[in-house]
């Protein structure tokens, strides 16, 4: 039975992934318990871990809603499962290698709550390991022939110089809080990017829906950046790359979207192929070239919005 407090504050769920993390997963939970937030629900969803036992997260946290999926759905797959089941007003996808600061979630519901036409919110967010050190206090907008943006404050001691409330390029997927009824309107994320550029590709359509983007400085998450995924890793390059070329496929059009596939291919694809080269790491040169193969060999699949349906 919710009390008088709860039920002045909107249901959010949140949701995280789990793969073969438990143990950096239950962190989360543990930070997730000072959480001054009233009203919150949580999701772990274990993406098929191999080699974890994810079994004790459900053991040590009887509360919280645990699924476990027959293989490994990806970052937008796996976040989409618990969408479909998720009964919060808002919700909030945050990695499993985050913790959290007691306040940093009403900031983000009092923005929601008060525009209705934000469609997503980040907080400012802080390495972990590193002391007020930030990772991210907004986005530059997405080039539309690049493709790329800059992490606004990457690398900055954190003085209070981004505590503020606005708008931002793009959404950053480590935490991201987005109304139920936006995913209803829009469509869920992309799963066929597996990983990586699936927020911004998300965040470029819900634009276009007529949403806007926010960063909210007064909510705080810690990151422990490069737990979930080895950098320089052939992995890491593959789907990357893979992502990159896939969100301009996706969101470019007309004569940008041939100028952005010819940036890519006539002087991103030598000019990193040489870059691996004289390193020596034909591994990731070879990665690399993977993940252009692939955007050339599929085709129409790569253009599917899944609706939510309840």
């Amino acid at each position: 039975m919710k009390t008088e407090k709860q039920n002045d504050w909107p249901l959010v769920s949140i949701v995280t992934i789990n793969y073969n993390q438990s143990a950096v997963t239950i962190e989360f939970l543990e930070s997730m318990r000072h959480c001054t937030y009233p009203n919150f629900e949580i999701w772990v969803v274990d993406n098929a871990s191999p080699t974890d036992n994810p079994e004790i997260i459900r053991e040590k946290f009887p509360d919280i809603h645990f699924i476990r999926t027959e293989k490994n759905l990806g970052f937008a797959g796996g976040n989409n499962v618990a969408v479909r089941k998720a009964t919060g007003k808002y919700l909030l996808f945050i990695n499993n290698d985050t913790e959290i600061e007691p306040g940093f979630l009403e900031p983000m519901v009092e923005l929601l709550e008060n525009n209705p036409k934000i469609g997503m919110v980040s907080p400012r967010i802080q390495y972990f390991h590193s002391k007020n050190v930030l990772q991210f206090a907004g986005f530059t907008p997405i080039h539309p022939v690049t493709s790329r943006s800059f992490a606004i404050g990457f690398g900055e001691t954190d003085i209070g110089q981004y505590n503020m409330t606005c708008e931002t390029g793009s959404i950053f997927g480590a935490a991201m809080l987005v109304p139920k009824t936006v995913i209803e309107e829009v469509g869920l994320m992309a799963d066929i990017f597996f990983l990586y550029y699936e927020e911004h590709d998300w965040a470029s359509h819900i634009k276009r829906a007529g949403y806007k983007i926010y960063f909210q400085g007064k909510s705080l998450v810690l990151h422990k950046e490069s737990i979930s995924t080895v950098k320089n890793s052939p992995f890491q390059i593959y789907y990357l790359t893979r992502g990159r070329v896939l969100y301009a496929r996706r969101n470019a059009t007309g004569i940008t979207k041939l100028m952005a596939l010819l940036y890519i291919y006539v002087i991103t694809v030598p000019k990193i192929s040489l870059e691996f080269l004289l390193k020596g790491r034909i591994d990731l040169m070879r990665a690399f070239w993977r993940a252009m193969i692939w955007n050339l060999t599929h085709h129409k699949e790569v253009y599917k919005t899944e609706r939510l349906t309840n």
